[in-house]
């Protein structure tokens, strides 16, 4: 018995990279895609293993089932994400070191960039889940229907309501990182020498700017949605301190800035890049949340 215990763990250990990657982007959120993940493991503990045919695509399905619970429940409490200010989890990596965690790996491969995230946000539970399963991880219809608890007809409605709020309000984005390079380290030059015409340059007339600081960050109400250029502009010219600690790291899909004091994550800040200009920015500085970040080597 304790080596087919063995086995099954090890079996499970394959997939939890994967497990976690779908997870993420069902929630928004590590710590909790961690824990869904550690409950499909309980699941599978109390489980006839006998009985599955292809264990990938029933831990899949299982997962995807906690996750839509943790979602009702979320919703039910009236908790965030509902709130506009919300920004997701980011995943940070160096820009030219590549992971060597298969966790990771998973992670990052396909990424789904935080713009995306928030936009996730935003659905219905039964959209996200599947929309997420089935257009990010090609899970048949047949086998969500029964996690929403609608037929495949009904289930595949839901994803194509997804797709379509999804393809309307995700921003489009450049992912050439050498033009994204040179956009942020234009932001940066222009917050740090206080030069206010070159931050409005360098941002969208109409760009929209999150941040997520969850409680009050040093007696300023932090948590906050801008919109356009200027309002943008003079909000980072008023915390160009953060942004002079700040180092380049690819968050998510696409370069980011991190404020690093003393080893430790101040902020994280995404953005969004079309035509050579900032179009939205998410800046996550909840500081607890970011005790569970640690900050890539430079």
């Amino acid at each position: 018995m304790g080596d087919d215990k063995e086995v099954l763990a090890q079996r499970f250990e394959e997939h939890r990279g994967h497990l976690k990657a779908v997870a993420y982007r069902m929630l928004g959120s590590l710590t909790e895609a961690d824990d869904a993940v550690q409950e499909a493991w309980l699941r599978l503990g109390r489980t006839d293993t006998a009985a599955i045919d292809n264990l990938g695509g029933w831990l899949t399905t299982v997962t995807g089932r906690i996750c839509l619970d943790m979602l009702r429940s979320r919703t039910a409490r009236r908790e965030q994400p509902m709130d506009d200010t919300f920004v997701p989890d980011p995943v940070i990596r160096p820009v030219s070191v590549p992971s060597t965690d298969p966790e990771q790996e998973a992670l990052q491969a396909d990424s789904v960039g935080v713009a995306l995230l928030v936009v996730l946000e935003k659905l219905e539970p039964d959209e996200r889940l599947a929309f997420v399963l089935h257009d990010m991880f090609a899970v048949p219809f047949d086998d969500i229907a029964p996690v929403v608890e609608r037929n495949a007809a009904a289930t595949r409605q839901l994803a194509s309501r997804a797709r379509r709020r999804v393809r309307d309000t995700t921003p489009p984005s450049d992912l050439d990182l050498g033009r994204q390079r040179q956009v942020l380290e234009a932001f940066m030059a222009a917050a740090r020498g206080g030069d206010f015409e070159a931050l409005v340059a360098v941002l969208h007339p109409d760009v929209v700017l999150r941040a997520d600081a969850g409680a009050l960050v040093r007696g300023v109400a932090g948590s906050k949605v801008l919109r356009g250029a200027k309002p943008v502009a003079e909000s980072a010219m008023l915390f160009s301190r953060y942004t002079a600690a700040g180092r380049l790291a690819l968050v998510n899909d696409s370069l980011g800035l991190l404020s690093v004091v003393d080893g430790r994550i101040q902020s994280v800040m995404s953005v969004t890049i079309t035509d050579n200009r900032i179009t939205s920015m998410h800046i996550l500085a909840d500081p607890s949340r970011l005790q569970h970040l640690q900050p890539p080597p430079p």
